[in-house]
């Protein structure tokens, strides 16, 4: 049990959010491009925030978004026709079944929901909008507002800001082991949700759970 949480937290991507769902929807286009596309693209994605936050060069999710499918599409040869088709394809991923089903729960037992996440205002509006969890969440919050992606504590203290939430009242949920430690090492209270079987990295901050499945979330804070 985490207990004395005042708000439950989300990363999207990944934790909300299917990131390669954008390109399954493309995969009999793309063929056997398909699966080494949409790894290379997320790996890239992600490595281009560290390098830039490092390099104090920012840009935003979109700008990266794209930065990352052109080098994964230049790497696997795959067809630069379907480029603009798998980049607006990211403005609305699919969500995970037990995603809105755990923010209603959450939401009936009083606590305030919000997703905490690298995407642009414009992509999280989008994707939030297309899925219909709007209505389930109290924030939608962009590291736009910070101007440096996560690990950085300051993105962490953007939502207990914003919230009006100590870092210990806040529970922090996200798939990403690295998202999960940099918030923990922070303050906030993590549960990270382990949907692939993934081993944890070997970071500063403690977890204070690991879950499977976001249905086990409401029970799991009071």
């Amino acid at each position: 049990m985490i207990d004395n949480i005042k708000a439950c937290v989300f990363d999207a991507y990944g934790t909300l959010f299917d990131v390669h769902s954008p390109v399954a929807r493309s995969a009999e286009s793309l063929g056997e491009k398909a699966d080494p596309l949409s790894r290379l693209w997320r790996e890239k994605q992600l490595q281009y925030t560290w390098l830039r936050s490092l390099m104090g060069l920012h840009a935003d999710f979109w700008q990266i978004t794209g930065d990352a499918l052109d080098y994964a599409m230049n790497v696997t040869g795959a067809d630069r026709a379907m480029r603009d088709r798998l980049l607006e394809a990211y403005l609305t991923p699919d969500a995970y079944g037990d995603a809105l089903p755990a923010l209603r729960a959450l939401k009936e037992k009083g606590k305030t929901t919000a997703i905490l996440s690298n995407g642009s205002p414009r992509m999280l509006e989008s994707a939030t909008r297309t899925a219909g969890l709007c209505d389930s969440l109290d924030a939608v919050l962009s590291i736009e507002e910070v101007g440096v992606y996560k690990p950085h504590p300051k993105v962490y203290r953007l939502a207990c800001d914003r919230l009006g939430c100590e870092p210990a009242e806040i529970c922090f949920v996200s798939m990403n082991p690295w998202d999960a430690s940099g918030a923990a090492a922070f303050g906030l209270r993590v549960a990270r949700i382990n949907r692939f079987d993934q081993p944890g990295d070997v970071l500063p901050g403690e977890i204070a759970a690991v879950i499977y499945t976001l249905e086990e979330l409401p029970d799991l804070v009071a």
